[in-house]
């Protein structure tokens, strides 16, 4: 795998997301071994989220390396969740990794989340919801 494909598995995964109305991009790049992609959507329930992701090629495979991926309410005024590996939490379990749930001050651990990831969790959450 080399960076254009990994940007091409993050599209095709965005793009045959059913719980997604609207992509924008934002941003793009890829290099031989790193790359950078950024996109606002569109929930099918009118959410908005925002998705980021740094990752490098290592031995053929994506590695991610930053990461910051923020739910919103359809007035992008409520956070419903955001996850991302900011150093700023050095105290819980798996740092850099957490989520940031329902607020700023809600601070759980997490786990490395690529855009790919982070679409099957929003899918499987929205697909929950009343």
């Amino acid at each position: 795998m080399n960076a254009q494909s990994h940007l091409e598995k993050i599209k095709s995964k965005l793009a045959g997301a059913t719980t997604i109305a609207q992509i924008t991009v934002v941003q793009e790049y890829a290099l031989q071994d790193r790359g950078f992609f950024r996109a606002r959507l569109v929930l099918t329930n009118g959410d908005f989220v925002e998705v980021s992701e740094f990752f490098t090629i290592v031995g053929g495979q994506a590695r991610l390396v930053e990461y910051r991926h923020q739910w919103m309410d359809s007035s992008q005024q409520i956070l419903r969740k955001r996850w991302d590996n900011a150093r700023h939490y050095p105290d819980l379990p798996n740092h850099p990794h957490h989520i940031h749930i329902g607020g700023e001050t809600h601070v759980e651990p997490g786990r490395p989340l690529g855009i790919v990831d982070v679409v099957d969790v929003i899918t499987e959450e929205v697909s929950t919801q009343p």
